[in-house]
């Protein structure tokens, strides 16, 4: 008889989301009753706003809604969103070069199916969301690490990528505010990074989900803002997730040159067809409506990044950079690694992040996930009561 062929060996290459996997984790322990903190997803806490899911129970309403829309989404939303890119990014684009996606992953992953070759190499700061490397291999690119450490603020410049570029480099990952970190690159660093980047003919891929939660009077400067002549060669990702509370929707999308939203449109056209059109009336709300609770759970973010900067940095062997953007905060633990506590020896944030769960019972996401070791993501999009208690937990567990 004969052996069956085998799986997929691209596919069998691709691990699990890291951050999915924490989360998952620490959900089935809450199940069996223990009382687990999670710092883990990167999920606000809070109810969508009402008036947006006002706007969607009033779709559900309308039949017109229970069709097939155009594969690149809803002519309206994708306006909504070329007005959102003018407002926010400074960049003026036809809805054309708009495709509305299901949430910002799917616009990741089509960017880079867009834009890479096989053996491209893709230049990728460290630390790094857990998903870009994969979509990168997806797309049978090569992701090229440049790290930045905490002395830097975790950002990289242009220095170090010069210094990582070949004559295989297709493109450039930026992200600010960044997720793992909340690092937000200034004008300036953001202006050199994208001067270089146009002057070498490379592809950004600028993912500006975080842009909108901003702190301390900080404003996230698009990268097609700060160079005008690099929008060309530039795909901003981006989405209604994060700033409305709207994970679960799943509505992103991505902005970009008319050839490579062309292909990328095609791509989707087969992959999945449009999103949920009940969920498209939902994020054209979000965009067009009122930004006031918006605003309310910013300031929210803002009150408990201050908290748990504060907190985190009174335990000893800790070093917490002040986050600007986004909700994580990514402390330096290396001071912790090496040592023993409570009889168990930590050499790498992966056993240390192991370690808490067991003694602390708080999840925390290792350094592993978005790069070297030696780093913790912590997610400050939990609520008020639980962000204090977890890190208290911390403080006694490292007393």
């Amino acid at each position: 008889m004969t052996e069956r062929a085998p799986v997929s060996r691209k596919l069998s290459s691709i691990a699990e989301s890291a951050t999915l996997k924490v989360d998952a984790k620490a959900k089935a322990l809450k199940a069996e009753g223990k009382p687990v903190i999670s710092y883990a997803a990167g999920e606000p806490d809070f109810a969508t706003p009402q008036f947006i899911v006002d706007a969607a129970a009033e779709a559900l309403r309308d039949p017109a809604n229970f069709r097939y829309t155009p594969a690149a989404g809803l002519p309206v939303l994708r306006e909504a969103i070329a007005a959102k890119t003018l407002r926010d990014s400074g960049l003026e684009v036809s809805p054309s070069q708009v495709i509305v996606t299901n949430g910002g992953k799917q616009a990741v992953y089509q960017a880079f199916q867009a834009v890479v070759n096989p053996g491209d190499e893709v230049l990728l700061p460290a630390p790094y969301w857990t998903t870009y490397p994969e979509a990168i291999a997806l797309a049978d690119g090569v992701p090229v690490e440049v790290f930045a450490g905490a002395d830097q603020d975790y950002k990289v410049t242009v220095e170090q990528l010069e210094a990582a570029r070949t004559d295989r480099t297709t493109a450039l990952v930026f992200v600010s505010p960044s997720n793992p970190t909340g690092s937000v690159y200034t004008p300036e660093e953001t202006a050199a990074i994208g001067q270089w980047a146009l002057e070498h003919g490379i592809w950004v891929i600028s993912d500006e989900i975080y842009q909108n939660l901003v702190y301390e009077g900080v404003r996230a400067v698009s990268i097609v803002e700060a160079v005008p002549g690099l929008a060309g060669q530039t795909i901003l990702v981006n989405g209604v997730a994060k700033t409305y509370a709207m994970t679960g929707w799943r509505v992103g999308w991505m902005v970009g040159p008319a050839d490579a939203i062309k292909i990328a449109g095609n791509l989707q056209s087969h992959l999945s067809s449009n999103v949920n059109s009940i969920a498209q009336r939902a994020a054209l709300a979000a965009l067009t409506g009122p930004q006031t609770e918006a605003e309310e759970m910013r300031q929210a973010f803002d009150r408990r990044r201050k908290v748990i900067v504060a907190e985190l940095a009174k335990i000893p062997g800790v070093t917490v950079p002040n986050p600007l953007g986004a909700f994580y905060v990514y402390p330096d633990v290396r001071g912790l690694l090496g040592r023993e506590w409570n009889g168990t020896r930590a050499d790498t944030s992966l056993e240390l992040a192991d370690f808490i769960l067991d003694e602390a019972e708080v999840a925390v996401v290792p350094g592993e996930a978005f790069g070297p070791s030696g780093y913790l993501r912590l997610s400050y999009a939990l609520g008020d009561d639980q962000l204090l208690e977890g890190v208290e937990r911390l403080q006694r567990l490292f007393a």
